[in-house]
């Protein structure tokens, strides 16, 4: 069902697969998305489950209401259960044992955390997202809240590969020219980006130094959501909390 990773320094990453829900065809099985058009039911049990599997209570988790952007909420507890969720692409937060999610199915996903000073960040960088650079501000909001870029351990999850993720000559030119790094081809010779690439170059010149990536591109993994592949499809979840 998940995927984690656990640093000795109490943060704790994860990233989910498809399998081990009860979402039915075309959300099958562990849609964690609650704007896909699947059951609420069958979204509400795959959260709990996912939250189990991880050790950690399902009311504790911050989801958010993803649009594309680069805008940040500062988070000490989660939403009220009446509450709106706020139109936002990273959320962060000072307080220990609250996990933050990030929903994706090719967009990159983005973990952050400084265990020193128990601030961790969860992010939703797609193509709009790394150009607006909704990691950087991100990064910004937990410096703000007293982490330090050379301590922040970064985690990004799977996502569509440069060598999968063809757009329009134009759109690439786009996108290179705020992010280089995120210059690609595909594997059969066309425009591509490479929004992880990109990510982690934004990571680097922050002065993120330890930085991990899945190698898994949702476009290619059956075990994985992907809207490019599938258009109506489930959304992935990654999660990032301090002991």
């Amino acid at each position: 069902m998940t995927a984690t990773h656990d640093t000795a320094s109490g943060a704790h990453f994860a990233f989910t697969d498809r399998w081990g829900g009860v979402s039915a065809v075309p959300y099958e099985e562990l849609n964690l998305g609650g704007a896909v058009g699947d059951d609420p039911a069958a979204v509400r049990t795959n959260r709990e489950r996912a939250a189990a599997s991880l050790g950690i209570d399902p009311a504790l988790v911050v989801w958010m209401n993803q649009v594309h952007g680069r805008e940040v909420a500062v988070v000490a507890g989660p939403w009220a259960a009446d509450a709106e969720l706020p139109s936002v692409d990273a959320v962060v937060t000072a307080r220990r044992g609250l996990a933050l999610a990030v929903l994706t199915a090719d967009c990159t996903p983005v973990l952050l955390a400084d265990p020193v000073a128990g601030v961790a960040g969860a992010a939703h960088a797609g193509r709009p997202g790394l150009v607006a650079g909704v990691v950087p501000a991100a990064v910004e909001a937990m410096v703000d809240l007293g982490a330090e870029p050379s301590r922040i351990i970064a985690r990004t999850g799977p996502a569509v590969c440069g060598r999968c993720y063809e757009v329009p000559e134009a759109m690439r030119a786009e996108v290179a020219g705020v992010e280089p790094a995120a210059y690609s081809e595909t594997s059969w010779g066309t425009p591509a980006v490479d929004v992880t690439a990109g990510v982690h170059a934004q990571l680097d010149r922050l002065g993120v130094r330890d930085r991990r990536q899945s190698p898994v591109c949702t476009l290619e993994s059956a075990d994985h959501f992907s809207y490019r592949r599938e258009q109506t499809t489930g959304r992935l979840a990654g999660y990032v909390w301090l002991d």
